[in-house]
């Protein structure tokens, strides 16, 4: 779309996508998740309160709008046709660009009071914005997450990511896609940030399942399974039935990423898919 990592879709690959997040629901919906699902913008004040511009101000996106009279419009309208910086009369909205699917998730569960004895479970899906500009077409700047969200005790949290780190490998394994299993940490921000991201690879919060899509010495992160601790909990007030800050885990799929190295490693034409591959995705 002439920015780096800013796409269009064809009929094709939203075909493919569709049939991944079919392959997911078979999985998942036996589990019972509460469906929810959020526009690509949330508050600023959920991107301010989750903590992500503490770690990653670099990734993050805010809106903003023209809030001027007739002067600044003709103002505005004359750096544009002198090629100048029209955006810089513009003011932030109360808008932020998500930067994960599940950050929609806490505050709206919070809302509701402590959570049940069982905790909760979510299936959330959206368009999510990470400014990372790049040529590679896995590293997009909007991309849609297909998650799993878990809040409850540590327990419930970490059983679940377990559960789902079994059922990833086993569902990109059932796609015939080449993988590994890693490690990781977030792409956080700084000397502070390479603190925190020590921390979580020492403390295993974070696993990654890796797939050859653009470079098989520099595999792409096609699906995460992140125990959260109680980040969330205490930054949104989600509480236990015993009035604790809940904990939470997620599994986050890149629908996109897994729909290219589907064609990356089978061929750009689906029809032509192994049948093993085309059975599991309904093709």
């Amino acid at each position: 779309m002439g920015v780096d990592g800013l796409y269009g879709r064809s009929g094709t690959f939203e075909h493919v996508i569709e049939r991944i997040n079919a392959a997911f629901s078979a999985v998942g919906d036996p589990d019972g998740p509460e469906v929810m699902r959020f526009p690509p913008g949330i508050g600023r004040w959920q991107l301010e309160k989750s903590g992500y511009l503490k770690s990653s101000p670099q990734l993050a996106g805010t809106i903003h709008s023209f809030f001027g009279g007739d002067r600044e419009h003709r103002t505005m309208v004359e750096l544009i046709e002198k090629k100048g910086d029209w955006t810089a009369g513009q003011k932030t909205t109360e808008v932020a660009l998500a930067p994960a699917a599940c950050y929609g998730v806490y505050p709206a569960i919070a809302a509701r009071g402590p959570l049940p004895a069982d905790g909760a479970l979510v299936d959330v899906y959206t368009y999510v914005f990470r400014h990372e500009p790049s040529i590679d077409p896995a590293r997009m700047q909007m991309f849609r997450q297909r998650e799993h969200v878990r809040l409850g005790t540590a327990d419930q949290a970490l059983a679940f990511r377990k559960l789902w780190m079994e059922r990833g490998q086993a569902m990109i394994g059932a796609i015939g896609l080449p993988f590994t299993v890693d490690v990781a940490n977030d792409p956080f921000f700084g000397r502070t940030g390479r603190l925190l991201a020590s921390s979580q690879r020492e403390e295993s919060l974070k696993f990654e399942l890796l797939v050859p899509i653009t470079s098989k010495e520099q595999p792409t992160a096609c699906v995460s399974f992140n125990y959260h601790r109680d980040l969330f909990g205490q930054n949104f007030g989600v509480e236990t039935a015993s009035g604790e800050p809940a904990h939470t885990a997620c599994v986050g799929f890149g629908v996109e990423r897994i729909a290219l190295a589907l064609f990356r490693h089978h061929g750009f034409d689906p029809k032509a898919w192994p049948a093993a591959v085309r059975n599991v995705l309904g093709l």
